[in-house]
């Protein structure tokens, strides 16, 4: 799938997830105005708006009218919950895979 297969709306989701993930974008920092957001990504306001309610829906910002739309407190803890709890998977799998191995070799005696 190319890049332009993916709805305008859908890279402002994805440009604004990358840069809470890395950081550029931490709790409580606010976004830029829709119109500013409009400008940076070259689509229409509405494509913006959209961006925006996917994100509210994920959780990741929320908006006061007149306000802003702001980045959650969970949002980043989110992404760093989901990496430490897919590496805690990681590890358990290591540990229970080398403990087989061992078994193994004990039974063979190697």
């Amino acid at each position: 799938m190319s890049n332009e297969a993916t709805q305008p709306y859908q890279r402002v989701v994805q440009d604004v997830r990358d840069k809470i993930r890395s950081g550029r974008l931490p709790a409580g920092a606010k976004l830029p105005s829709t119109r500013e957001l409009a400008d940076e990504y070259g689509v229409a306001h509405g494509t913006v708006q959209r961006a925006l309610t996917e994100l509210r829906t994920a959780g990741l910002i929320y908006s006061h009218q007149g306000r802003g739309s702001y980045i959650t407190d969970t949002a980043t803890e989110t992404s760093e919950d989901s990496t430490a709890r897919a590496l805690r998977v990681l590890e358990k799998q290591v540990a229970d895979l080398s403990a087989r191995l061992e078994k193994i070799e004990k039974g063979r005696g190697d």
